[in-house]
C-alpha cells in the first residue's frame, strides 16, 4: 500500500483526547480509592477502562479502511482484511437519530462492516464516493 492510497481512521485528536481524559479518570480514580470512596472509584474505574478501551481501539486499528485498484482493506482488532472489488457491496444507510440524519457506509461480503464517522474520521458520504470512484466498472 503506497502513499497515494486513499485511507480513514479514527480522527488523532479524538484519539488523543480519549487518552488524555483516561489518564485524567485513572488520576480521580485513585484519589477516590485513597479518600476511601468505593462506590465513586468503582463508578470512575469502570469509567477509565471504557476511554481507556476506546481510545486504544482508535490507536490500533490504524487505518480502519484502505482501498485502492484491487479492493478495500478493513482493519479490526483481530487483524487486516482484504476483500476484493467483486467480493463487496458497498452501500450508505442513513437514520434518523436524535433529531438528526447520521450517515454510515455499510461493507457487505460474508460478513456486514458498518462504519460512521468516529472509525473514519470523516463523513461516510465522501467516504462512499471516494469508494465508487476507485471501483472499477
Amino acid at each position: 500500500m503506497d502513499n497515494s492510497t486513499p485511507r480513514w481512521a479514527p480522527s488523532t485528536g479524538l484519539v488523543a483526547v480519549g487518552w488524555l481524559l483516561a489518564v485524567l479518570a485513572g488520576a480521580a480514580t485513585a484519589f477516590f480509592v485513597l479518600s476511601g470512596d468505593r462506590p465513586g472509584a468503582v463508578l470512575l474505574g469502570v469509567g477509565t477502562v471504557a476511554l481507556a478501551a476506546g481510545a486504544a481501539h482508535g490507536t490500533f486499528v490504524r487505518p480502519r479502511l484502505a482501498a485502492d485498484a484491487w479492493g478495500v482493506r478493513v482493519r479490526n482488532l483481530g487483524g487486516t482484511r482484504r476483500l476484493d472489488w467483486t467480493e463487496v457491496e458497498l452501500r450508505l444507510a442513513t437514520t434518523r437519530r436524535l433529531g438528526r440524519d447520521v450517515a454510515v457506509l455499510e461493507l457487505e461480503s460474508d460478513d456486514l462492516v458498518v462504519l460512521g464517522w468516529l472509525e473514519l474520521g470523516t463523513d461516510p458520504r465522501d467516504v462512499h464516493d471516494e469508494l465508487l470512484a476507485l471501483r472499477p466498472a
